[in-house]
């Protein structure tokens, strides 16, 4: 078999999507994959080094990349009400003074804070498993928050400041791109081809969840059982399996304003 080198976060929606195909659940076309997990910012460092011949990045970092990559339409995370929250002690946020922890540099976080709030100077970047202890400690005075953390910071006793991606649908009346599958295009496999892989990989977590909740549980750095599966019915949903119109046009509204 003909192997390429996959990248995904450890994530339970990138495990539960490529579940499947990772481990030959489904035809994939003469390919082994073999997989790597890393955090969202060290992904899209990787997408300059090409190591990888298919990678999950921020779709900031993907609209930046068209020269070696192919963008694929399904497996990636896009949709409504999935986007990055600002948060904080319940204090009144001052944008222009707080000090604020940003989940990496190249992510679709820091392009959604940006766009809500570009005059805002005083930021950190920070692993975002890190941030809500950030605020709790007192090392920044707000965090911007990716992932499982939206299930549980109020647990902590933290605050909403403003859903990042709901202020976005409330200005471009789209769904959020978050993550981009991309696929070198030098690889040789099509993107079509391996767009259907991808397909048939979450079709077949749909069909045999208990089995795929097991993998997904192995990656998921003791995330409760609820939060698991909350954050695989949020971010695996219809534009994973393709980005659809809808889709398209959010990317390209993002597209311009990255210019």
């Amino acid at each position: 078999m003909k192997r390429l080198k996959l990248g995904i976060s450890p994530c339970p929606n990138d495990t539960f999507i490529f579940y499947g195909m990772i481990h030959q659940k489904v035809d994939t076309k003469g390919f082994q994959f073999e997989v790597d997990f890393l955090d969202i910012q060290a992904l899209n460092n990787e997408l300059e080094t090409l190591s990888y011949d298919l990678i999950k990045v921020s779709y900031v970092k993907a609209l930046r990349a068209a020269n070696d990559y192919h963008r694929l339409r399904a497996g990636g995370a896009l949709g409504i009400g999935v986007g990055p929250l600002l948060i904080n002690k319940g204090t009144e946020f001052d944008a222009q003074n707080d000090k604020i922890a940003i989940p990496g540099k190249d992510t679709t976080a820091h392009f959604l804070f940006n766009y809500k709030y570009p005059n805002s100077k005083n930021k950190i970047f920070a692993s975002f498993e890190t941030i809500e202890d950030l605020v709790l400690e007192g090392k920044v005075d707000a965090g911007v928050i990716i992932h499982e953390n939206r299930f549980t910071y109020s647990d902590k006793g933290l605050s909403k400041v403003v859903d990042l991606g709901e202020y976005w649908e409330e200005q471009t009346q789209g769904p959020i791109p978050l993550g981009a599958i991309m696929l070198q295009k030098k690889s040789e496999i099509s993107p079509s081809d391996m767009d259907e892989i991808i397909v048939s990989s979450i079709k077949y977590a749909y069909a045999h969840q208990s089995e795929a909740l097991e993998y997904c549980r192995k990656y998921a750095q003791e995330m409760d059982e609820k939060v698991m599966q909350q954050h695989i019915d949020l971010y695996v949903n219809e534009y994973s399996l393709d980005i659809g119109r809808a889709g398209e046009k959010a990317i390209l509204t993002m597209s311009h304003l990255l210019v």
